[in-house]
């Protein structure tokens, strides 16, 4: 597949890029493992007073924080570099050289930066959700497997779709990258169920930031939680703002008058 092949590629270039310094790998582990060590202090505490949080117990939030920082990987990894990157080529008009390319130019922006240190929160949060799983035993079947596959496709796709549109923004204002920070800091609020919020912060964290479908919905799916409905809505959802993305993204490229204007 073509986008493969194109990741594969700027996988490889931003691997010769890092390795040129080699400590930030250090720095970025450190970061990672503190984050992650400050979260499961944060569920011992809350744990040692409770036996459930909002129906959910403590194996089952800890799968949860498992797709936080797996899903949180994956936006650090292509997502956030590849989106502000995109921003930058429309700011200074560099846009110009991928739009010349023979590559569908949203294909092309979408996965043209790769930062590699991302990978370190893809897989300690695959080793957290490794750990879930065990501990959660037979809980967890094949339908179960299934549907979390489908849910955390679904909820990257959608995550995908977002950043995208929130990027395109860029070809008609300046500033974007103020919007782009809202978003990182709305989405520290999925380590927790958003069931747990009031129902306006639930409200926003599932349809205006979409934060609930990245990471509860795929966790309830792994926890025999998500019903039919949910999981339809979430399909449709994905499909939908795929898209809708698309849609606004061609629209902008009619708005782009490049370096040459």
């Amino acid at each position: 597949m073509t986008i493969l092949r194109l990741l594969w590629i700027y996988l490889r270039v931003g691997v010769m890029n890092e390795l040129a310094y080699r400590v930030n790998f250090f720095v970025r582990l450190f970061q990672s493992l503190l984050e992650l060590g400050t979260a499961l202090a944060g569920l011992a505490v809350v744990f040692s007073y409770t036996d459930t949080l909002g129906g959910w117990r403590p194996d089952e939030i800890l799968g949860l924080l498992g797709v936080h920082f797996l899903v949180g990987g994956v936006i650090s990894v292509v997502i956030q570099p590849s989106m502000e990157g995109f921003i930058e080529s429309v700011r200074e008009g560099t846009l110009d050289f991928t739009l010349t390319k023979p590559e569908d130019a949203q294909l092309l922006v979408s996965v043209q930066a790769v930062d590699l240190w991302g990978f370190i929160d893809v897989l300690l949060g695959s080793g957290v959700l490794v750990v879930a799983l065990a501990r959660l035993g037979e809980r967890v079947g094949g339908l179960e497997a299934a549907m979390f596959g489908a849910m955390l496709t679904a909820g990257i796709g959608i995550v995908y779709a977002f950043w995208l549109i929130l990027a395109t923004c860029s070809f008609w204002f300046v500033r974007v990258e103020n919007i782009l920070v809202i978003f990182q800091s709305m989405y520290q609020a999925g380590r927790w169920p958003v069931s747990l919020y009031p129902g306006w912060l639930r409200y926003g964290l599932t349809f205006l930031v979409p934060v609930a479908f990245a990471t509860t919905v795929p966790a309830e799916a792994l926890t025999g939680r998500l019903n039919t409905e949910t999981m339809l809505g979430a399909l449709a959802l994905a499909a939908a703002l795929l898209l809708a993305s698309r849609a606004f993204w061609r629209t902008g490229i009619r708005h782009y008058s490049g370096a040459s204007a």
